[in-house]
């Protein structure tokens, strides 16, 4: 009997140890520099933000009061972001922003599926490979 059940918890826990083997995939060139850690910005008392930088209409950088760094992805396209001049937050009650929460770009809804910590978003020189690539 406990050879039985040594050797079922075992069939259980191989492929366990199979998927904890592959490594994650390397982000191409034109990907974010996310760190990939589930965050949030609470307001008004924790934070604020200071600056943001739309990522075509895929996701957008959101730095927050004290220098650091978020990336957020979209649902699916958030149209004229690249050319929006504010945004707005909504959060539904709760004060915060985070995966759940929805971006406000020129009266068009843009649903967040993530917010991570992320570094800074890349410059505009490191950034142009990347636009040329997603173009063709």
């Amino acid at each position: 009997m406990k050879q039985k059940l040594a050797l079922s918890l075992a069939a259980l826990l191989l492929p366990l140890s199979a998927a904890a083997a592959i490594e994650p995939a390397a982000p191409d060139a034109g990907e974010p520099r996310a760190l990939g850690v589930e965050s949030s910005i609470v307001f008004p008392n924790d934070s604020t933000i200071r600056n943001w930088q739309a990522d075509r209409e895929r996701g957008i950088w959101i730095e927050g009061a004290r220098g650091e760094w978020y990336y957020g992805s979209f649902a699916g396209t958030c149209r004229d972001l690249n050319f929006a001049e504010a945004i707005g937050v909504e959060t539904r009650g709760i004060s915060r922003l985070d995966k759940f929460g929805t971006l406000i770009v020129r009266g068009e809804r843009c649903q967040l599926t993530s917010f991570v910590t992320s570094a800074p978003p890349p410059s505009k020189k490191d950034r142009k490979p990347a636009d040329k690539a997603a173009q063709n």
